[in-house]
């Protein structure tokens, strides 16, 4: 007995001091993308191929899939966004699928501690279930993996691949309510020049209201004290030409290529000379 129980000693005392170190069969990931105005973040484990078939087999079809290995693969998002039409608060979910050979089911979950799929399934805890289409890819991709990819600033795909497998979940952000609701609560006397620009540059850029882009802008620049950088003037001109103005667009772009030139900025004392040329003609 005291044999035995040394031994045990021995052994717990050699695994408490082990140094040796090896791999994980599946490597721990982490993904964090922002897409407009919201962060999209995603902790999952990365399985290898090694050989193996991996849908239709390693991975069945028709049967609900961890989407990953050990504990649930995880998503973040800080605003609410839209999978397909359906909302998806601001929160921390796990991602589940149901792979098939036409489509796959895709199910985001409430509770994000399981070790892989939750021991007892809640139906109350499906927050958003979507079908998706897989593609096939022409190389084998040997690790499973997550991919966030912004489309724009108001949608993005979740891209899951593995084997010769892609599949996207197609989602929204509301990057312009929230854009909007920060212009429309910060914009004030006690604002600065940055701010004025930033606002004009964004109602510009995105077609929303071009004449008070043009007062915004202008309000930045006054705040200058005739030292307006040329991107600055740039952006002027570019919103004087939207509002119809293109004899004070020309003005503006003129006073934009000076600056340049002095900046040594090649790349505006182009944009400038070709907008000052075609808005000339005009």
């Amino acid at each position: 007995m005291k044999k035995l129980l040394l031994a045990a000693t021995l052994f717990v005392a050699m695994q408490v001091n082990a140094q040796i170190k090896t791999p994980q069969a599946s490597l721990k990931a982490e993904v964090e993308q922002a897409v407009g105005l919201t962060n999209v973040s995603v902790d999952y484990f990365r399985p290898a191929k090694k050989g193996r078939l991996v849908f239709g087999d390693l991975v069945p079809y028709g049967k609900m899939w961890r989407t990953g290995a050990n504990q649930n693969t995880v998503i973040e998002i800080d605003t609410d966004i839209e999978i397909n039409g359906e909302k998806l608060p601001a929160g921390k979910y796990s991602l589940f699928t149901l792979p098939k050979a036409e489509s796959w089911d895709v199910i985001i979950y409430k509770t994000t501690d399981n070790w892989g799929l939750p021991q007892k399934w809640n139906d109350s805890d499906v927050v958003v279930k979507t079908s998706v289409k897989p593609e096939t890819l022409t190389k084998d991709v040997e690790y499973f993996t997550i991919d966030v990819t912004p489309q724009n600033n108001e949608q993005g795909t979740i891209d899951i691949s593995w084997e010769k497998t892609i599949v996207h979940i197609p989602f929204k952000v509301p990057t312009h309510k929230i854009a909007m609701e920060s212009i429309n609560s910060n914009i004030n006397e006690n604002s600065k020049a940055a701010d004025y620009y930033a606002a004009g540059v964004y109602l510009f850029t995105t077609k929303t209201d071009v004449k008070k882009a043009l007062d915004y802008v202008n309000k930045s620049i006054d705040m200058q004290n005739g030292e307006a950088p040329f991107y600055m003037l740039r952006q002027k001109s570019l919103i004087q030409a939207a509002n119809g103005d293109k004899k004070g667009a020309v003005e503006t772009a003129k006073k934009s290529l000076e600056a340049s030139e002095k900046a040594g900025n090649e790349d505006y004392v182009k944009m400038n000379r070709n907008s000052i040329l075609e808005w000339s003609r005009s």
